[in-house]
């Protein structure tokens, strides 16, 4: 097992049911990173604010330096090169004010998600929609964007797992009802994952 989701489990052992669910997200990570693909990732409200949280640990340094390789340093000037970290491509998709005001108040608030994921996603990206009850209209929709577009489909979820359940590739059901228990679950599962993918993909840092 990964050591940092058997330390999760360590921490966390209610999550222990949804170690498969977990790795299989990695995996569909690392594949669309190692091919030029990106993350997307929604939600509403502290789903959001999740969102934020994860692109945050993804696009700098987490626990490593992820030191820039000498070809890399060698394409930039000193002062760059001596401080710009590795980083792996995400994008929160909560954060287009101007867009998402603009098409809120032009066309349907319920589809800006939608909107961002046909005009920035593409075939092999990842989308993580997530939504505490699993029905967010939103994030649903985001979810039938990225089916057209061939973009891998990931669902973080309540018990239920909700609408989510049946418009996603895969689907994380954390074992709680409650929103703020939920939301407690996700975050210790999207940073053991931003550290496994670190391991990944910075092994020399």
């Amino acid at each position: 097992m990964n050591p940092h989701l058997a330390n999760l489990l360590s921490r966390c052992p209610e999550l222990t049911p949804c170690q498969d669910e977990i790795n299989k997200i990695f995996v569909a990570l690392c594949q669309s990173y190692r091919k030029g693909g990106k993350l997307l990732i929604c939600g509403n409200g502290g789903s959001a604010a999740d969102a934020e949280h994860w692109t945050g640990e993804l696009l700098k340094g987490f626990l490593k330096k992820r030191t820039l390789s000498k070809k890399e340093k060698d394409s930039l000037p000193e002062y760059l090169a001596n401080k710009l970290q590795g980083a792996l491509p995400a994008i929160p998709l909560g954060s287009f004010s101007s867009l998402s005001t603009a098409f809120g108040n032009d066309v349907d608030p319920q589809l800006t998600y939608a909107q961002l994921v046909w005009g920035l996603g593409k075939p092999g990206d990842v989308l993580v929609g997530i939504s505490t009850s699993g029905n967010a209209v939103n994030v649903c929709a985001a979810m039938e964007a990225a089916k057209a577009k061939g973009i891998v489909r990931v669902g973080f979820s309540g018990q239920g797992g909700g609408k989510l359940l049946g418009l996603t590739d895969l689907c994380l059901r954390v074992p709680a009802k409650e929103t703020y228990r939920i939301q407690e679950f996700h975050l210790p599962v999207y940073h053991c994952l931003c550290l496994m993918l670190e391991a990944e993909f910075f092994p020399e840092n």
